[in-house]
């Protein structure tokens, strides 16, 4: 029979390795954790949708985002307009602020803001279905990458600002905003 002495201090050291080493095995996998759907995470603040007899006007306010993800603006509806756009004002090659339909959409940082103002990025109402006069109000369907929805409703005020043009070719060129 061979019986082989390991020496106490070799021994404790193996059996720290082996403890050690369970504390990196596995852990159980987490349930799926199912992802927050944005239309319940998303609010408006201030919201806000410019007065026109006709043609087009548009919408502002301060999207809010409180989940831990990203989530993006895909389009955008409402019965004060027959075609809506997510836009942006950016400056153009002559220097001229132009406006133009922003590809992909609203991205609204995870725990952020995102604000829509004149001068800057807006949801665009054109050909109104009716006028929108000061006092009303217009509410909006967002719709979201994940398919989920938000739906708002914004005050109608005077404001004679938000005079910039669309960019060259665009087919709303020359129409009063």
């Amino acid at each position: 029979m061979n019986t082989t002495k390991i020496p106490a201090g070799l021994s404790a050291v193996f059996a720290l390795s082996l403890l050690a080493l369970t504390g990196c095995a596995p852990q159980s996998a987490p349930a799926d954790v199912e992802s927050v759907p944005a239309g319940d995470v998303v609010t408006i603040e201030d919201a806000w949708v410019k007065a026109a007899d006709e043609g087009m006007s548009a919408s502002f306010g301060t999207l809010v985002n409180s989940g831990e993800d990203d989530v993006t603006v895909v389009a955008v509806a409402s019965d004060a307009s027959s075609m809506l756009e997510l836009h942006e004002t950016v400056e153009n090659e002559s220097g001229e602020m132009i406006m133009r339909e922003i590809e992909g959409g609203f991205v609204l940082p995870a725990g952020g803001e995102f604000v829509l103002e004149p001068g800057a990025n807006h949801i665009m109402l054109m050909d109104l279905t009716a006028p929108l006069r000061a006092g009303d109000e217009a509410t909006f369907t967002l719709t979201f990458s994940d398919d989920s929805t938000y739906e708002f409703t914004a005050p109608v005020k005077d404001y004679s600002g938000a005079n910039e043009n669309y960019e060259e070719g665009d087919e709303h060129e020359g129409m009063d905003h």
